[in-house]
């Protein structure tokens, strides 16, 4: 792994960090393109992204920290840390922020969600690969597939991440300890991979007839069901019915998604009725 990549003087330039800022560069330049597109001012494209990029980070460490309470209560310093964010989070709180700024300027928001859905699949998938350069801990169970990854190098090693889960202790666990070699499935590589699928169908319905947001709300169950099939391999602890935060956000996203689809296939049918 290659948590920093190289190094001009006293600079250090993070794999993370670079991968992130890849990743809002590109989600900016095809929302852009897909506002142009639909005939909608695209230099709030940049405002937008950048929008995304602050609340983002703001609320995936609000959340990191909310659900490490205890670790942040112990060292405040974690609040500062590069390290620690939680992908849900800064999606709630950008979402937030990019509607109350197209509220305020009187632009149509589903029409805007619908145009960054596949500037944001694609973003967020680059942005793994950041999290698989640095190995800060987002990668899978052991496994002895072909493709499994050695994340000794990381900035979160086998022997810590796997301290609170026992069962992996026992096979693989060497004096109590999980090896840093131990090999695992590279979940943040997964997670690319099915990013890039879910751009590629977005990118092809896009130009469908829908009605305003229903594409925003397709990214929501496929980004989502991406997230929750990937979550079962991920080293993140169960909470409730042997189902990871990840998973039981992911599930609630998708039930919102699912019923917000039906209003807006209703709305359309409204709409079509009253020009008729």
């Amino acid at each position: 792994m290659f948590p920093v990549l190289f190094k001009i003087g006293p600079i250090s330039i993070y794999s993370f960090g670079l991968m992130m800022g890849i990743g809002f560069l590109v989600a900016s330049y095809i929302l852009t393109k897909e506002l142009k597109r639909k005939g909608i001012d695209p230099n709030i494209g940049s405002t937008i992204t950048l929008f995304a990029l602050i609340f983002g980070i703001v609320g995936s460490k609000v959340l990191y920290l909310l659900e490490n309470w205890n670790e942040f209560m112990q060292d405040r310093s974690t609040a500062f840390s590069p390290g620690g964010l939680t992908w849900y989070g800064g999606l709630i709180l950008a979402t937030l922020a990019i509607f109350v700024y197209t509220k305020k300027k009187k632009f149509q928001f589903l029409t805007i969600c619908d145009a960054s859905a596949p500037a944001l699949m694609l973003g967020y998938g680059i942005a793994r690969l950041g999290c698989h350069l640095a190995g800060d801990g987002d990668y899978g169970m052991p496994t002895d597939l072909p493709w499994a990854t050695v994340y000794a190098k990381g900035t979160y090693p086998p022997s810590i991440a796997f301290q609170d889960f026992p069962e992996v202790i026992q096979q693989y666990g060497v004096n109590g300890i999980v090896p840093d070699t131990t090999p695992v499935h590279p979940a943040p590589v997964y997670e690319f991979f099915l990013s890039v699928l879910v751009f590629i169908v977005l990118w092809k319905l896009r130009k469908n007839t829908y009605v305003s947001g229903r594409l925003f709300t397709i990214y929501l169950i496929l980004s989502s069901c991406a997230r929750l099939l990937v979550e079962f391999i991920r080293i993140n602890p169960r909470i409730l019915l042997d189902l990871t935060e990840a998973q039981i956000i992911s599930s609630i996203i998708i039930i919102i998604a699912l019923v917000s689809m039906l209003m807006l296939s209703k709305r359309k049918h409204v709409q079509i009725s009253s020009s008729q």
